[in-house]
């Protein structure tokens, strides 16, 4: 007989492993199937990889700043193998946690790909399953574009990456969004020459241009090269030619953003976006097929890890006729782990005047904060964008040391619908960074202490 199941999950991405624990948690017979490791892009070729590369080069920024305050070291050599055996190590741990997981809650694993028929069968390897609900969580995989002559050169995507037991000498990155700039960052504080090449106006377009203008400063100074407003005429085995210019290079990264996996809905005809690039769901996450959820890179939106958990969370709330809180995409964090860091959330300041909002922004530095001074990390600032009636937090952007922590107190607030009274008369510890929260709060309602 064909096995039944109240939910099948097909991806096992941060998205689809974390709403098939809660439906089981919830009492739920759950199937998750997944065709390559448990997860999906995040664990295994994104997120993890790329924090753990991200964190052997704020080491060696480390050793260089202690060098200049009196802690005098040298280091010999870059045993890069070892790097990649510790990427290794640290997903090989979550992938095991997951594994844990999935088992303490009786969920059932399926390996192989998955088939959805149009009755709402999931076919995998010739085995037919029938579930009351699916969530389609199949995720993303590399877009690589068609520029000539890279059909004919040896190049890596992020799949493969991380892979990589030599460390790159001369190595040019195709692409100027988040990926392409964490990626540059990760390989030249550890000796790699790297140039990045974006065919658009600047990098980091998705951020905000202040905060970009502060990582093209750090760029300068780690000698990372970028070339921006370019046509890319041809790669060839060495080189990347530009209208003007041929960029030599021993290893070819190209990060031009990510493709959402929508192959499986063929035989379910599910509606589209306008350009028939994303799945397009409601508020719940269901598609134009009762039963049938989407979330992720799917749907097009934030393409975060964190967004496709909480999109499957609410996704299976709806499943389970609970009343929940509605996603909210305005607080969704966005994090960039540069160094320093960037994180924001929310509206920027032209957004908020576009919506109609009557505007206050203000912006307080890291430079006057002894905690920052301490650490040397003082580049950077915190800015809060709010309203200017009720004081109502709309967005916030935070560059410098641990940012992508510290914005998780703005938007603890505005969650927990608190205002930027709440952060401006909350007593912060001294000396910490988030004291630059409470001034820039400060500075809205009133004159700050140290402004």
């Amino acid at each position: 007989m064909m096995e039944q199941f109240d939910l099948i999950v097909i991806g096992a991405g941060p998205g689809g492993y974390v709403a098939a624990i809660r439906a089981a948690q919830k009492g739920k017979q759950v199937a998750l199937i997944e065709k390559a490791s448990l997860g999906g892009t995040c664990l295994n070729v994104g997120c993890i990889p790329s924090k753990t590369f991200l964190q052997h080069s704020e080491w060696m920024e480390k050793i260089k700043t202690a060098n200049q305050f009196g802690i005098l070291s040298k280091v010999k050599h870059i045993d890069y193998a070892r790097l990649v055996e510790r990427k290794d190590q640290v997903v090989g741990t979550l992938v095991n946690g997951i594994q844990y997981l999935l088992k303490k809650n009786n969920i059932t694993l399926i390996q192989g790909e998955a088939v959805v028929k149009d009755n709402l069968v999931v076919v995998v390897n010739n085995q037919e399953f029938k579930s009351k609900d699916i969530i389609l969580a199949t995720g993303s995989r590399p877009f690589v574009p068609p520029i000539k002559g890279l059909d004919k050169v040896a190049y890596y995507t992020t799949d493969n990456f991380f892979d990589l037991k030599k460390q790159p000498t001369e190595l040019v990155i195709i692409g100027g969004g988040v990926i392409g700039i964490e990626l540059a960052f990760a390989m030249a504080p550890l000796g790699t020459k790297v140039t990045v090449v974006e065919v658009a106006d600047d990098i980091l377009l998705t951020e905000d241009n202040e905060a970009r203008n502060v990582i093209k400063r750090k760029m300068d100074q780690l000698g990372i090269q970028y070339y921006t407003k370019v046509t890319i005429q041809e790669v060839t085995n060495n080189e990347v030619i530009l209208q003007n210019q041929k960029i030599p290079y021993t290893e070819l990264l190209v990060a031009t953003g990510r493709k959402p996996n929508i192959e499986i809905v063929s035989a379910l005809n599910l509606e589209l976006d306008e350009k028939k690039k994303f799945i397009k769901v409601n508020g719940k996450f269901l598609t134009s097929r009762n039963h049938v959820y989407a979330i992720g890179d799917l749907i097009g939106g934030f393409q975060l890890a964190h967004a496709a958990s909480k999109e499957g969370l609410t996704a299976v709330s709806a499943i389970l006729n609970e009343n929940h809180l509605p996603y909210n995409p305005d607080e969704i964090p966005r994090c960039v782990y540069t160094h320093p860091e960037i994180a924001s959330f929310g509206l920027s300041e032209e957004q908020a005047k576009l919506k109609g909002y009557e505007v206050v922004t203000k912006k307080m530095s890291f430079q006057g904060n002894g905690r920052a001074i301490a650490m040397g990390e003082t580049e950077g600032f915190v800015k809060i964008i709010t309203e200017k009636k009720y004081h109502e937090i709309l967005g916030a952007v935070v560059v410098g040391a641990n940012a992508t922590e510290l914005i998780n107190q703005i938007l603890a607030v505005k969650h927990s619908e608190g205002r930027i009274e709440e952060l401006a008369t909350l007593v912060y510890g001294h000396p910490n960074l988030s004291e630059v929260i409470g001034e820039t709060a400060e500075s809205i309602l009133f004159k700050a202490i140290h402004e």
